[in-house]
């Protein structure tokens, strides 16, 4: 089961510079990130409707929905800052450069998040060793830069 959850997980993070191409592209011919985002955001939510509807998911439950942590609601709206960057830089920096920025970013954000516990995460340290993979993200992301 973890094999399969880790292909999941690799699966997204294929998808990541193909999603970037294809919401820059429709930005840079319908020129309005804006406009291109709320195409992005519009045609996401017809696809999780029908998956919603395939696959009978309910409603949540009333309980459900009152205890949620009220940080925890903004997860849509702190996805615009990744789309409007996708939407306007992609194509500008390469995908190689925008995807490992990204990428890069993320990972030392979540060894941090991590290390704290913060937002939901199981506290995990920092060790040496996951600094060090964040510094060879860095390094890797320079030549990459560089070449």
């Amino acid at each position: 089961m973890t094999l399969i959850l880790m292909l999941i997980a690799v699966a997204a993070g294929l998808a990541n510079p193909f999603q970037s191409g294809t919401n820059a592209e429709l930005n840079k011919q319908i020129a309005s990130p804006v406009w291109a985002g709320i195409v992005v955001y519009g045609s996401g939510l017809l696809a999780l409707l029908l998956v919603a509807g395939i696959a009978r998911q309910a409603w949540p439950a009333d309980h459900r929905l009152t205890s949620v942590p009220a940080w925890a609601w903004f997860g849509g709206l702190i996805s615009i800052v990744p789309t409007l960057a996708g939407l306007t830089l992609a194509q500008r920096l390469g995908a190689g450069i925008f995807t490992g920025l990204s990428v890069t970013a993320a990972l030392a954000c979540s060894v941090a998040l991590d290390h704290f516990g913060l937002i939901g995460f199981r506290q995990h340290a920092a060790s040496p060793a996951r600094l060090a993979g964040c510094a060879l993200m860095i390094a890797g992301l320079w030549i990459v830069a560089r070449a």
